[in-house]
């Protein structure tokens, strides 16, 4: 018997858990308020890019968001984990991760 393997990578996991509107908008805020962003937190799409265009943030800003992030929800985001883009994507691919793995 033949052993037939796929040369498709697996994709993704999906997160375990989806953000909520409530936790986009905190968020948003801590981003705001972390950054002293001129934009209002409701200003801010969720599905837009975070790091250069988009929103504009640079790799400081990413390392302060990702900093009150963990402080605020309990969980570790370190700047070399390889699923930082996916992470830091957007406003929400940033909140799915939170609801998925904070623990408090």
């Amino acid at each position: 018997m033949s052993d037939i393997r796929s040369t498709t990578p697996n994709p993704p996991a999906a997160p375990a858990a989806r953000a909520d509107d409530a936790l986009m908008r905190e968020v948003a805020q801590l981003m705001v308020s972390a950054l002293n962003l001129e934009r209002k937190p409701a200003e801010i799409d969720p599905d837009e890019p975070l790091y250069g265009d988009g929103l504009g943030l640079d790799s400081i800003d990413i390392l302060e968001v990702a900093l009150v992030i963990s402080k605020q929800y309990g969980l570790q985001l370190r700047a070399d984990d390889e699923d930082n883009g996916l992470i830091f994507r957007s406003l929400r691919s940033l909140c799915d991760h939170v609801a998925a793995h904070r623990t408090h």
